[in-house]
Parts: structure tokens; C-alpha cells; sequence
């Protein structure tokens, strides 16, 4: 299985007594979003799901994405994608599809990059730092006793810039 792991673009400034949670992107982040979309969509995955934090600046990151790719069906929210979600329980979720899948998460730090460490290296200290609009690939994904998979590649919103 291949597991994309995409952080959320740049969201604004909480409102004073504005819940974190309702943060849209900011016209930057939709920006950059936009062409990680355009970046996803000229190098042809096809995914079976693209599942996001319930927070509204996941949700409108993976709309871009869904829009863009025009898979608005295969979009779902897990709420295990919230900051501060369990490792293992994002795992978990991801080993419910099957092998052959091709997964998109969209969510948070420290989340996504304790998230790939654990895939990578069993466990969540390896120094992954997912940047806003970062984008992820793991190869081989298992989930048998413990989460296993192959880090593939990380890029920024700018290296995807200079990728054709």
C-alpha cells in the first residue's frame, strides 16, 4: 500500500475567542495547496481515499486536493487526524483498506511527522518535520503487530515547484 501524507496549506491567525479548530487557510495556503494539487494531479496517483482531520483547514486543503484531482466521493474525515491523534490508531485505521490501496492523509504536526517516523523506524523520534503543504510517500505499507513501511520521498511546496 502507498500512503501519502500531506500537512495542511498555511491557515490563519485564530480570531480572538476563535476556536483553533475553525481556522480557515489563508489565501496563501490556498495558493500553495492549489499547486500541490496541480503537482499530485500531473504525476497520476489515483487514490482510493483521501481522509482528513475534521479541523477546517484540513477539510479545505483536502477539498482543493479532491477537487483538483475531481475525486470529491473519495473524501472522508477521521477524527484520529486531529493534533495530538495516537499514532497507532492512525495505523490502525490505514490497514483497514487493502494492499493494493493508494491512501491520502491530510492533517497536522507533530501528528504526520511522528506518523511517518513510527512507520519508518518504529518509533516517533527520527526528526521527520512535515512543513505546511509538505507532501509524504511510504511504499510498502503494513500494518502486521506493527506499523512498517518505506519512506519514499518528503517535499516542500517549493521542491514540488522545481519537480515536473
Amino acid at each position: 500500500m502507498d500512503v501519502f501524507i500531506l500537512r495542511h496549506g498555511k491557515a490563519e491567525v485564530a480570531k480572538p475567542g476563535g476556536r483553533d479548530a475553525d481556522r480557515p487557510l489563508t489565501k496563501k495556503g490556498r495558493d500553495d495547496i492549489l499547486a500541490v494539487a496541480l503537482w499530485i494531479a500531473a504525476h497520476d496517483p489515483e487514490f482510493d481515499l483521501i481522509a482528513a482531520s475534521p479541523l477546517a483547514r484540513a477539510q479545505e486543503t483536502a477539498a482543493i486536493i479532491a477537487d483538483v484531482l475531481e475525486v470529491p466521493q473519495k473524501m472522508a474525515t477521521w477524527k484520529v487526524l486531529v493534533p495530538g491523534g495516537d499514532t497507532d490508531t492512525v495505523c490502525r485505521e490505514i490497514g483497514r483498506y487493502p494492499d493494493n490501496a493508494a491512501v491520502l492523509l491530510v492533517g497536522h504536526e507533530p501528528l504526520l511527522s511522528s506518523l511517518i517516523s513510527r512507520i519508518i523506524s518504529g518509533n516517533e523520534g527520527a526528526g521527520i518535520v512535515m512543513t505546511k503543504g509538505g507532501l509524504a510517500k511510504i511504499r510498502n505499507f503494513s500494518y502486521a503487530g506493527r506499523p512498517s513501511g518505506e519512506l519514499h520521498w518528503l517535499l516542500t511546496v517549493k521542491q514540488m515547484a522545481l519537480i515536473k
